[in-house]
């Protein structure tokens, strides 16, 4: 197997698990709070990345250097972004949560004017004007023209989670940290200040096993094995850009798994919003010169 095949199916694995986690997430917030959720979720993608982390020999240089840049960024990432994810989802249908968070690369794009210097293109002008047509198309639930939000916070938490996201990646482009250890280190910060706010807010009550199974699948799967998946995909591939067009596999096996796990109906309005987004963002690949790596 050439190293190429290798990071296709890496990818692919993460893809694969990044579509389960929208149900994961469904069923979890059906009797947990989103903060619950993110606590337990934290916990586990923590113990899980220290465990890779001490086997790849790396604890020493994890425990000595990187926790200024580690201050802010745990602070984004896990607990701004998972929240506010959470949150969206636990007022939204999932579909309408999930589409709307794919948003975020297109938010990065637009973000990195005024905080990289870059310049918007006309293709990046149009990609944005086509995907936030699906945004619009979601959120007011095909009623295009009636301005009448179904759930407008449930929306406006769905759209900040992209914002937050696409900030964090943005502000990271010059983080030396290794990935792994800097995953470790954030998850490090943000795990004390999540055990805060749930012993202020909620508290720790015991919801069943099969919340339990649900929190540790999202911490295992959604911010753990995933994360490392794409990693070995991102190092292993000659080009970036074949493994990074495998995210647009994943909203329709989402919506599928939704519909079957969940019961979700999978709104009209929803599939002509994902396919506005999903060309949004193909448009956005496209303008790529042939030999380029995306960042």
């Amino acid at each position: 197997m050439t190293r190429d095949q290798r990071a296709i199916l890496y990818g692919t694995g993460a893809v694969g698990l990044w579509s389960t986690v929208a149900t994961a997430f469904k069923l979890a917030l059906t009797t947990m709070t989103p903060v619950e959720l993110m606590w337990i979720a934290a916990l586990v993608s923590w113990l899980l990345i220290g465990v890779l982390v001490v086997r790849r020999g790396q604890l020493g240089s994890a425990l000595r250097g990187g926790w200024r840049t580690a201050l802010w960024a745990g602070l984004m990432n896990p607990v701004a972004y998972y929240l506010t994810l959470f949150a969206a989802y636990d007022r939204l249908p999932g579909q309408e949560a999930m589409a709307l968070n794919y948003t975020w690369a297109l938010a990065m794009a637009f973000l990195a004017v005024p905080i990289l210097g870059q310049r918007l293109t006309p293709r990046d002008v149009l990609a944005g004007l086509v995907a936030y047509a699906g945004v619009w198309t979601i959120a007011t639930r095909g009623r295009v023209f009636d301005v009448a939000f179904a759930d407008p916070l449930g929306v406006l938490l769905a759209l900040a989670s992209t914002l937050l996201w696409a900030l964090y990646w943005l502000l990271n482009a010059r983080d030396e940290r290794e990935p792994l250890v800097a995953q470790w280190q954030n998850f490090s910060v943000g795990l004390p200040v999540l055990t805060g706010i749930v012993a202020a807010g909620p508290g720790f009550a015991w919801h069943g096993w099969g919340s339990l199974g649900a929190g540790v699948y999202v911490g295992l799967f959604e911010m753990g094995f995933a994360f490392v998946l794409w990693q070995m995909a991102v190092h292993q591939v000659s080009r970036t850009a074949r493994v990074a067009n495998l995210i647009f596999l994943s909203p329709p096996v989402s919506l599928l798994l939704l519909h079957w796990v969940v019961g979700e109906p999978i709104l009209a309005s929803t599939l002509v919003g994902l396919v506005l987004i999903l060309a949004g963002l193909g448009l956005q690949q496209l303008q790529k010169s042939p030999g380029a790596e995306p960042a």
